[in-house]
């Protein structure tokens, strides 16, 4: 696909991350390591993968605003497009080893997201889209599932860590998915989750409490392979809220119906 000048920037600068995070990532154990929190770490190979992405996206459009999962949030002279960025989506990954990590890139234009990178350095996989255009995945447009029936789909989630409140409302989706799926998938990555759901790897993915540079670039993805985002709660932006639903078209409604019984 040949996309627009941002979207070739926001593909430049989420592999130049990536370069720069495959290279931390071959001496994990070397790493300079701070907890943020219980089970949420965060490392120098994290904060130096925002800082060169900050560097090229702001410094080729420095009026945009930024909202950056490290650096927090910049109001820009232009306050109709924001950048919303994060660096290493799938941290604990990354600081076990396991090579299932993401540099999440998204470009928002008046409150709706318009073009969005997902960049799986460890795999050399580049998913990427933007609104109308389609998705892509290296030079290959990608699809969603055609899957109707529950019984044959698999799912992805993510189960909340350290006694995170989300916990029990998850559990309880758990249960109620299960017995009728061919299976739930815990990855640990957002951002690859929805980027597989857009690919047609998975047939869906629902998560509770997120945030927006999570699930951003991904949502979009998604919408532009034919499928479908919506909140868990109904009237809720999914992006805003951090609560999703994303599916094909087959098995939205579904899994929309399931997941909302007790919202």
């Amino acid at each position: 696909m040949q996309g627009s000048a941002n979207l070739n920037l926001m593909i430049k600068a989420a592999r130049k991350a990536g370069r720069s995070l495959v290279k931390d990532f071959r001496e994990v154990e070397n790493l300079q390591v701070s907890s943020k929190g219980p089970g949420d770490f965060v490392s120098r190979a994290d904060r130096e993968a925002e800082r060169i992405i900050k560097e090229d996206l702001l410094g080729a459009r420095p009026n945009y605003g930024w909202l950056g999962e490290e650096t927090g949030e910049i109001e820009g002279i232009d306050p109709t497009r924001r950048w919303i960025v994060d660096p290493l989506d799938g941290t604990t990954n990354f600081l076990h080893g396991l090579p299932h990590w993401a540099v999440s890139i998204a470009l928002e234009h008046k409150g709706e997201i318009v073009a969005g990178v997902v960049f799986d350095a460890a795999k050399s996989e580049l998913f990427y889209a933007e609104k109308g255009l389609g998705a892509y995945l290296n030079d290959t447009r990608m699809r969603v599932s055609g899957r109707t029936r529950m019984i044959d789909c698999i799912f992805a989630t993510g189960v909340p860590f350290g006694g995170r409140p989300t916990l029990p409302a998850t559990l309880q989706d758990l249960a109620q998915l299960m017995p009728v799926t061919a299976g739930v998938r815990r990855f640990g990555a957002a951002a690859l989750d929805l980027a597989y759901v857009a690919a047609g790897r998975y047939d869906g993915y629902w998560e509770r409490g997120m945030n927006a540079w999570d699930v951003a670039a991904g949502a979009l993805l998604v919408r532009e392979a034919g499928g479908f985002v919506g909140p868990i709660r109904d009237g809720q932006n999914p992006v805003e809220s951090g609560n999703i639903i994303a599916a094909n078209a087959g098995v939205f409604d579904a899994l929309t119906t399931t997941l909302r019984k007790r919202d």
